[in-house]
């Protein structure tokens, strides 16, 4: 069984949604057999390559911080329920996500493909690191068991670029305008970060789906 995740590494509802798809995993039989496969979107697709100083960002998107901070506020308290600690105040630059997409995908060729979207995911929410940095998703890559001179490689070149706006492109196709968006084995989607059970009955039923069409 397949599930594709489009998400975005900014994206705090996408780590919330994360955790909830791992709870939902934690509860399903067949756990072992379901491959994650996370999508590129993009929240900002026309952020500046070099990204945006945090408080012109949270002017321009929310109109200020005080309304921002009223979001994420409840971002926080969303996060709690799931046991992560959002750290928003030490985010200093809002990236450009393409960089840290481009890795994602090369990533899906390796056993870390998980993996590195949790470190992206806590490098970002968690410590503040600027994920539209060459350097910082470097040594992310490497914490995570990538070969580091193929990261280099690979960020400093052009490969994968153009999939990763035609993946975003594809989601808007698909009426996706917000994340995180779970479609199951291409056929059944749960949108938003929504609770592990909303994600029980929609295995149950591919699994049985599976189960019938294998019989003869």
């Amino acid at each position: 069984m397949i599930v594709d995740v489009f998400a975005d590494p900014i994206c705090p509802w996408c780590y919330i949604g994360k955790r909830r798809l791992e709870k939902a995993l934690d509860q399903f039989e067949r756990a072992d057999d379901v491959f994650v496969r996370w999508r590129a979107f993009q929240l900002n697709p026309g952020m500046p390559r070099e990204g945006m100083r945090r408080d012109e960002y949270l002017a321009v998107k929310f109109g200020g911080a005080e309304r921002a901070r009223e979001i994420y506020d409840a971002i926080r308290e969303a996060g709690k329920t799931v046991g992560i600690s959002f750290a928003f105040e030490k985010i200093r630059r809002t990236p450009n996500t393409v960089q840290a997409h481009r890795l994602i995908r090369h990533s899906a060729q390796s056993d870390c493909h998980d993996k590195l979207v949790e470190r992206l995911f806590r490098a970002y929410f968690l410590e503040g690191r600027d994920l539209g940095d060459e350097t910082e998703l470097i040594d992310i890559a490497s914490e995570c068991g990538m070969d580091v001179s193929e990261a280099r490689r690979l960020l400093a070149g052009q490969d994968g670029q153009q999939d990763v706006l035609a993946e975003h492109d594809f989601a808007v196709s698909l009426n996706i305008t917000g994340v995180p968006c779970f479609i199951v084995e291409g056929r059944y989607a749960v949108v938003g970060a929504q609770e592990a059970d909303a994600f029980g009955p929609i295995f149950d039923l591919v699994d049985e789906e599976a189960r019938t069409a294998a019989v003869p």
